[in-house]
């Protein structure tokens, strides 16, 4: 006979045995992960140096990488855990291997080159300021290695690499896709290439870029920056609320075009201003346009709600506004201005002609969009009113936080130089041109007459009036509503 004390904890003891397990577990977790953690910290800030040279049948790359990034890799120590600078080198090469040959491909004219040979390896000082040119550091890597009796822990210690391609020609146009995000979680890389016709230039791009072309021709340029422009304008909120009030009172792409062609020429001339280095280089300018740009949003909200704008008031207004707009697109440019290459005019253009498509598709979306919403969801007016007044809520609200980063950058008047002066006339001489065109291009462009307006081409009280809808009404040539 079996005891019921034996069999209620035989139950008891079924029931607890799986949360004993568990807890065990876990328990192991937490004695083994803080280990784990210590062994394969993943650096915050890693930065790499690099050199790309064509020379001849081959061509150099030279990197250097903090140590300190090349994790599950076991280096040699010696002592209280000092680098054994005499037995690093197959460490060196096997993290060189794996973390930097494996993770760059190297183009070309777009063929893929094969896995690079791996030159040569060295261990560096972080004072070490070789790297400051391209001959200084490949002298450095190919050169003498520190001394064993040098005193360093692993994760002090530079790792630098010479990787050597097989090229076609010196001549040919390379492409590089530096894989080396995985380095920390946040990688920056500078990259400077050195063509055989001695013209530098310099890379920086934080994390994974993608394909990077060293010398794009024109037209790899030109899709490029068509589609930045294109992608920058769909993820430009204030652009797009922007873009939105110009829909509002105009549901018609015809009238349209014009105007927002009016917007996209304006900004072109500022942006291309921008990268000429013509713009101010203040610190306060950025957040001055910023907060230009968000008051521009309130601006034409609230004629939307006023009403009675005509065609050719909309179009010049937009103008203005676009000189604004387009330093905000400069700003958001600048770091990608150096994957144009030599053709810096042809990719401003680009960007541009993305601008101008990425408008006209939110374009052709808006106006059916809110033509079913004034005939199915409420009157036109009213309409107007209401999505009017929240744009202009959400860009009052932007134009007093970015007033407020505004008011902590002092402003200082420029001292009274020749070179100020110059600039300054510069400007000036740019205004009054930009303003003749403006003056010409309204009195003579045909949109000089605004809707409801009787036009030239046929005399008042002669013919059938034409009638087009206004409104909730029916409006004649001459203003009157039936």
């Amino acid at each position: 006979m079996v005891s019921p004390v034996f069999t209620s904890s035989s139950a008891v003891f079924r029931r607890t045995a799986p949360h004993l397990w568990t807890a065990a577990f876990l328990a192991a977790l937490v004695l083994v992960l803080p280990q784990a953690a210590v062994a394969h910290d993943i650096p915050n800030d890693v930065t790499v140096q690099a050199f790309v040279k064509p020379a001849g049948e081959h061509l150099n790359l030279l990197l250097r990488v903090p140590l300190k990034a090349m994790r599950d890799t076991e280096f040699p120590e010696r002592g209280p855990g000092y680098l054994d600078l005499a037995r690093v080198d197959a460490s060196l090469r096997e993290a060189a291997t794996v973390w930097i040959a494996n993770a760059i491909e190297v183009y070309d004219d777009d063929s893929k080159l094969p896995n690079p040979q791996i030159v040569d390896v060295r261990a560096s000082l972080e004072s070490d300021k070789s790297f400051a040119s391209y001959d200084e550091a490949f002298a450095h890597v190919t050169g003498p290695r520190l001394q064993n009796d040098a005193q360093v822990y692993w994760n002090q210690v530079m790792l630098d690499v010479l990787l050597e391609y097989p090229i076609r020609s010196d001549r040919s146009r390379f492409s590089i896709h530096p894989g080396l995000a995985r380095l920390g979680l946040q990688v920056i890389t500078a990259l400077r290439f050195l063509p055989p016709d001695g013209a530098v230039r310099a890379f920086e791009f934080a994390g994974d870029p993608g394909l990077v072309r060293l010398d794009p021709r024109w037209h790899q340029a030109a899709l490029r920056f068509v589609k930045l422009g294109f992608f920058h304008i769909l993820d430009g909120t204030d652009h797009l609320l922007f873009l939105f009030c110009l829909v509002i009172p105009f549901r018609s792409l015809r009238k349209l075009i014009p105007v927002v062609t009016s917007f996209t020429v304006a900004h072109s001339i500022t942006l291309i201003a921008s990268a000429y280095n013509v713009a101010p280089d203040f610190l306060w300018f950025p957040p001055l346009i910023e907060t230009l740009i968000a008051m521009s949003i309130v601006y034409m909200a609230l004629e939307n709600i006023v009403g009675g704008i005509g065609v050719q008031r909309r179009w010049m207004i937009t103008f203005g506004f676009g000189l604004v707009h387009g330093f905000g697109f400069s700003f958001a440019l600048r770091q990608t201005l150096q994957f144009a290459g030599s053709h810096l005019l042809s990719s401003l253009l680009s960007f541009n002609i993305g601008v101008e498509l990425g408008q006209l598709l939110v374009l052709m979306l808006l106006i059916p969009l809110l033509h079913v919403f004034f005939r199915f969801a409420v009157a036109e007016r009213t309409g107007t009113i209401i999505l009017s007044a929240l744009v202009a809520h959400t860009g009052w609200h932007w134009m007093i936080d970015r007033g407020e980063r505004l008011r902590q950058f002092p402003f200082v008047w420029p001292a009274l130089t020749a070179a100020t002066l110059a600039s300054a006339m510069h400007w000036l001489m740019g205004i009054l041109i930009l303003a003749g065109l403006v003056w010409c291009v309204a009195k003579y462009w045909p949109l000089k007459f605004p809707l409801g307006q009787p036009s030239p081409r046929r005399p008042l009280g002669t013919g059938t009036p034409q009638v087009h809808a206004v409104g909730h009404g029916l409006e004649t040539e001459t203003g009157g509503e039936i």
